[in-house]
């Protein structure tokens, strides 16, 4: 028997395939502008040639510092076809977590933005393995670095395509996500070619995609949750409908129309403001036939004005976690039935639950949610005691599963409900906040003596950004002064909401600060 068609195997070769198949096919429609298939490979193609004519060799760290443009896609293709680790940055990283990042992961390259100058220009020359910089738009005039940035434009248009993809196997990594870590730096999520190929597959299959779906990405490609509606259309042969950012919805809303996007993919943030502009115009999307929520649940009362914005969409409530993109989904047609859940395993993965002890929990009882599959991380990268915290010895000899410290109950047919987490990340705004990293900023703020960051519920948000400071009796400190500091150190999403000035902070019994004593607590 001849086989007819090629299993996919690598990331690359999603786009590569597609490709062949649909070369003047739109496989993008970035802020307007319609890219097919052919032109993105061709492109990819000689970002991959340049950053190997520029050293870049096998399993090298890739970073792609840059807003959601075409460049962006560009060179995270290029980078998967030069056989290299992307690492896709958010724009709104400020120039310490930036040097860290590219210090930790050991970046012989970056490519950004060059309106994000002022960040990278500040920190290149202290990167010792660093040694190809490339910047799309506008720089400034005067440089003042030994290692001068090169223009994206440029390196596109001298370089030829590369002939033949570097070779490389599924076992090796394709990806370095960063995420907060409980200690306040970043830790980089190792992905392989495999883990990640499988995972697209398993979210197409239960979300049901189609080589026709139009789909809307307004989430950033730093976010896992983003970057894997790109890898998902790039498998199908779908059309992404590309913006920066939802900070002008009135856009979106008319890109959403304009384009008849099919698949729209949000974060409770988003859907708030969709109900609110529902509510004072009757926001409706007809072409819209599968909507996708995740980072934090969306609450009950959403989803009948949910169901009015997307009148022919199936609602996917869905759990995950950026070490193993995602653990669970609700079936569409049990959301009411099966309000509270997060759904179940997605297809090919296991989970169950563990005592504290490590005894399994049957149906009924709440334990940590443990989750086994192909989809699971490779560990974080140079970090083998955190790794060894997350990743514990599986079901069969050398297997290593992911335990999530995430409590969960599971009902007599197997649908789990969240319980709570037995970390102190906080989730907002679909983004992952290290409570740790935001009170190192307010600590080196002059005149606060103690910080304390929370996590509270909000509708919108998940999570709210609490800040808790106790200052010098001297100290000339106000909430706005404290979040315009916080503003120039910190991504957006990671400033506090709320700054309370506190007397002193509340200590339980061992004489540390007791945190539950904290929530609820206003101006003092």
């Amino acid at each position: 028997m001849q086989i007819t068609s090629k299993p996919q195997r690598l990331l690359r070769e999603g786009l590569l395939s597609s490709a062949q198949k649909h070369l003047d096919k739109p496989a993008l429609v970035v802020e307007g502008t319609s890219y097919t298939y052919g032109e993105l490979k061709t492109a990819a193609l000689r970002m991959a040639a340049a950053l190997k004519e520029r050293g870049v060799k096998r399993g090298d760290r890739v970073a792609v510092y840059m807003d959601n443009t075409w460049p962006c896609i560009v060179s995270i293709y290029g980078a998967l076809l030069a056989g290299a680790v992307f690492m896709v940055v958010n724009p709104q990283t400020k120039k310490e977590k930036l040097e860290f990042i590219l210090k930790d992961s050991e970046a012989v390259a970056l490519i950004s933005d060059g309106h994000l100058a002022k960040q990278f220009l500040a920190v290149i020359d202290a990167l010792p393995v660093l040694r190809v910089v490339i910047a799309s738009g506008k720089l400034p005039p005067q440089i003042d670095t030994k290692l001068q940035p090169e223009a994206f434009e440029a390196v596109l248009a001298q370089t030829e395509p590369l002939q033949a993809p570097e070779f490389i196997i599924p076992n090796d990594l394709a990806a370095l996500i960063y995420t907060s870590g409980s200690t306040g730096f970043p830790k980089g999520v190792m992905q392989t070619h495999q883990a990640m190929v499988f995972a697209a597959w398993s979210l197409i299959e239960y979300l049901r995609l189609s080589a026709d779906e139009r789909i809307m990405l307004m989430l950033p490609l730093a976010f896992d949750y983003g970057l894997y509606q790109l890898l998902m259309a790039m498998k199908l042969g779908a059309t992404l409908i590309v913006e920066r950012s939802f900070i002008f919805p009135s856009l979106v809303y008319k890109r959403i129309e304009e384009q008849q996007a099919t698949v729209f993919p949000g974060v409770p943030t988003i859907f708030a403001t969709l109900i609110d502009a529902h509510k004072k115009s009757g926001l409706n999307f007809p072409s819209i036939t599968r909507v996708t929520n995740t980072a934090a649940a969306l609450p009950a009362d959403f989803l009948p004005l949910i169901e009015k914005i997307f009148p022919n969409a199936l609602i996917y409530k869905m759990y995950g976690l950026t070490e193993c993109k995602r653990v669970a989904y609700l079936e569409p047609e049990l959301l009411h039935e099966k309000a509270d859940s997060v759904g179940k395993a997605i297809p090919g993965t296991e989970v169950f639950l563990l005592s504290a002890e490590g005894k399994r929990i049957g149906p009924g009882g709440s334990g940590i949610l443990h989750v086994r599959g192909p989809h699971v991380m490779a560990g974080y990268w140079n970090r083998p005691e955190q790794t060894e915290y997350m990743l514990k010895p599986g079901t069969i000899p050398g297997e290593r599963i992911l335990c999530t410290h995430d409590w969960f109950r599971m009902d007599e047919e197997g649908f789990l409900y969240f319980l709570g987490r037995s970390d102190d990340i906080i989730k907002t705004r679909g983004e992952k906040v290290s409570p740790k990293e935001v009170e190192n900023v307010l600590h080196h703020i002059p005149g606060i003596k103690e910080a304390v960051v929370l996590g509270v519920p909000d509708a919108s948000l998940g999570e709210a950004i609490c800040a808790y400071v106790v200052t010098e009796t001297d100290a000339d400190l106000n909430e706005k002064k404290v979040k315009m500091i916080c503003n120039r150190k910190l991504e957006n999403f990671m400033v506090p909401q709320t700054v309370i000035f506190l007397e002193k902070m509340p200590l339980s019994p061992n004489g540390k600060i007791d945190k539950k004593q904290l929530i609820g607590r206003g101006d003092q």
